[in-house]
């Protein structure tokens, strides 16, 4: 048996290395089962998620292509209702805003002037009338005479020529009487149409001058035109797609919508009512003009509309929703699903807007499968999950 402190010191320091080679020998083994798991981690990886996407499939249908211009509303008859005599405004008979017939008082201005007026007119043709009666009896009295010689010559023209005066005096007596006449029913301001009373200019009291001061304007209402403009290049293809110019008088030729500014439809079919004959030199445009009914007072003047207008029918187009076309600067693309399941973004022309949608001109065939909603996380080769679009969903679009 070995023994002694040369020998306990050396099995101290053996004790000391082989710990230090235990703890070693552990890390290495930790390290390598780190790699090994990490190894296998990365050989392991899942395969990606399907990005869930409604689509359509495109098939064609028959629709019926329509232009939209900007237009504005116009009331069929205009008139400014201004007095013929001046005066005080003595009353105000109609209300404003509410709809008047042809001959009920609106306003009423101070008789009394006139009334006065009359009166003295009519006092002047009493004179006239009774200088007349005179000169008529004395000429009945000089007739005879001259016939005997008993009256000049010179006396009996003098009678004529007083005779042919006081029956001058009468007539403008007469025409002064139909005047203050006139001039007394002018004081009494009567609607000359049909129509609706806008806002008074004038209150009671005020003072009006004879043909220049505004009262009011009444506006004829039922029916409203609709003006727009056709441009000279929108022109030149309506009449090769029709064959000839745009007629009033053919009103069946085309079928003419009108949008309110909320984006709903008249219920009434509007009927071109007028075209111009000239294109405006200022804007390069061609005048036309719509009648459209409005028993209801709904439309009011100074509206602004929009005009559809049917141009054309496609019968095999291929529509794609508004929300699923894209736009990079002067670009438009969808996102369309491959044989693959995978999505791929496909360019596309468009044409015009139907409702909803849009008309597809180039990029798509019948059988594609459009992605309608989920593009936002969508990119090039995504593999996506697809769901039919919506029965709801699908008739509105």
């Amino acid at each position: 048996m070995i023994t002694g402190p040369n020998f306990d010191s050396k099995l101290r320091s053996w004790m000391r290395m082989g710990t230090v080679y235990t703890v070693f020998g552990w890390s290495a083994c930790l390290f390598g089962t780190a790699l090994l798991l990490n190894g296998c981690a990365k050989s392991a990886a899942p395969a990606q998620t399907p990005v869930p996407v409604t689509a359509i499939q495109l098939a064609p249908r028959p629709v019926s292509i329509a232009e939209e211009y900007p237009a504005q509303l116009e009331a069929s008859n205009t008139v400014e209702i201004r007095p013929r005599v001046g005066g005080i405004l003595e009353r105000q008979a109609a209300v404003e805003g509410q709809a008047v017939k042809a001959g009920e008082v609106l306003f009423e201005i101070d008789p009394q002037p006139y009334r006065a007026a009359l009166e003295q007119a009519q006092a002047t043709l009493a004179q006239a009338e009774a200088a007349q009666a005179q000169a008529r009896r004395d000429l009945a009295r000089a007739e005879p005479l001259s016939k005997v010689d008993a009256l000049s010559q010179r006396e009996l023209d003098a009678a004529v020529a007083q005779n042919a005066a006081t029956i001058a005096q009468v007539r403008a007596a007469q025409a002064a009487v139909t005047t203050a006449r006139l001039n007394l029913e002018y004081t009494t301001v009567t609607a000359p149409i049909n129509g609706v009373m806008s806002r008074a200019q004038i209150r009671v009291g005020g003072l009006v001058s004879a043909y220049n001061t505004l009262l009011t304007t009444i506006y004829k209402t039922d029916p409203m035109y609709v003006n727009f403009s056709l441009s000279e290049q929108r022109l030149l293809q309506l009449q090769r797609e029709l064959g000839r110019a745009p007629d009033q008088r053919n009103r069946s030729q085309r079928s003419f919508h009108v949008f309110l500014a909320d984006g709903q439809e008249l219920p009434i079919m509007a009927q071109l009512n007028f075209v111009d004959a000239a294109v405006d030199a200022r804007t390069d445009t061609l005048p036309m003009r719509l009648t459209v009914p409005n028993p209801e007072q709904l439309l009011r003047a100074g509206e602004y509309v929009k005009v559809s207008i049917q141009t054309r029918t496609q019968p095999q187009a291929l529509l794609v929703p508004q929300r699923a076309v894209q736009v990079l600067q002067d670009k438009s693309f969808v996102w369309i699903v491959d044989s693959d399941g995978r999505a791929q973004p496909r360019d596309v022309t468009l044409g015009a807007r139907i409702g909803p949608d849009w008309l597809v001109q180039k990029g798509l065939s019948v059988g594609d499968t459009v992605i309608v909603d989920g593009i936002q996380k969508l990119k090039p080769g995504a593999r996506v999950k697809t769901s039919a679009l919506p029965p709801a969903e699908k008739q509105l679009s």
